[in-house]
């Protein structure tokens, strides 16, 4: 018998490849495919970033920088005074009620904006005439622009204005308060104002997320025999809870930094003894006005720290609960 004899051939003429070998071209397939996912993320996320270290990371950075000098805006800073300027902010009544203005704001905002927006939202998803216009109308007040709101209602709530004018022919002329002069009562005026101007946002964000409820399941329980309520609270509300958190978290950041309608709707005085004004307004009026620059950027800084913090904390305890905000849970 020859050596050809000897050998032995697999099934099919040809050699069987050697355990846990892979072919080379399905590797080389495989890494060119890795290579070519790499390309589009890095194509599709380069410019958001180079966008977010421009115009976020490094004017942040400046701020940081600014915050520990004593500096008038006027040639390069010199005079280090390293975190003088953020204790000063804390020892300052001023700012302090700046706080306490926004604190209002944001719980304000959720505990009013929220019910009054879901109680519309629930009525406006009902089919009858009219619908259109009447969703209209309750998103005109956000899209007008903060400075035209802040004069309107500046007018409006002007002693003698319309406000006034409408109490005293109902006869509630007892009711007439100085809405933008008295420093008890214009945090709650301007409290109500930005209401006005922000729940129609609040109101389209729900609108939208119950075209998304299955009807099939409103029906289901309607034929089980539950109320409208019981409908709304078992079926709808859970459903929903994943737009009313994205829209809190919304609310609660905007209303950290809300600046426009407090800056046009305010008096400077009255803003100025601490009773209308808020952290960004309070900046403005030191960086700015008073060029305090380093002071200023400081406050900026603590801005941006408390935003930031409020912003972890709301998606670690509460959008957590959504695969979309659960980024924190992921990287942990």
């Amino acid at each position: 018998m020859t050596s050809t004899d000897q050998t032995r051939f697999p099934a099919g003429g040809v050699s069987a490849p050697l355990a846990g070998h892979r072919p080379a071209g399905r590797l080389s397939s495989r890494r060119a495919e890795t290579r070519r996912k790499w390309y589009e993320i890095i194509g599709l996320t380069t410019p958001a970033l180079v966008v977010y270290v421009m115009f976020v990371l490094v004017p942040m950075g400046f701020a940081v920088y600014y915050s520990l000098y004593r500096w008038r805006g006027v040639g390069p800073p010199t005079e280090y005074v390293g975190f003088k300027n953020y204790m000063l902010a804390f020892q300052d009544p001023i700012f302090l009620d700046a706080l306490r203005n926004n604190a209002i704001i944001v719980f304000g905002s959720l505990l009013i904006q929220g019910p009054v927006a879901l109680g519309i939202a629930l009525l406006l998803n009902r089919r009858f005439r009219g619908r259109a216009v009447f969703r209209l109308l309750v998103f005109v007040p956000y899209v007008l622009a903060e400075v035209t709101v802040g004069i309107m209602w500046k007018l409006i709530l002007a002693e003698d204005g319309t406000v006034d004018t409408l109490l005293r022919s109902l006869g509630l002329g007892s009711l007439v308060q100085a809405w933008l002069a008295d420093l008890d009562v214009v945090i709650w005026t301007l409290l109500f104002v930005l209401t006005w101007k922000y729940v129609g946002f609040a109101i389209i964000l729900l609108l939208a997320g119950l075209s998304n409820v299955p009807h099939e399941l409103t029906e289901a329980a309607a034929i089980d025999g539950a109320s409208w309520w019981q409908t709304q609270r078992h079926v709808t509300l859970p459903l929903l809870g994943p737009t009313i958190r994205i829209w809190m978290f919304l609310s609660m950041i905007g209303s950290l930094q809300v600046f426009d309608v407090i800056w046009v709707t305010s008096v400077p005085a009255v803003r100025s003894l601490g009773a209308s004004g808020t952290m960004a307004t309070y900046m403005v009026d030191n960086g700015f006005f008073a060029r305090l620059w380093g002071y200023g950027n400081a406050v900026a800084v603590i801005l941006f720290v408390i935003s930031f913090v409020a912003a972890l904390l709301f998606q670690r305890f509460i959008l957590r609960r959504d695969i979309e905000g659960a980024i924190t849970r992921r990287a942990n």
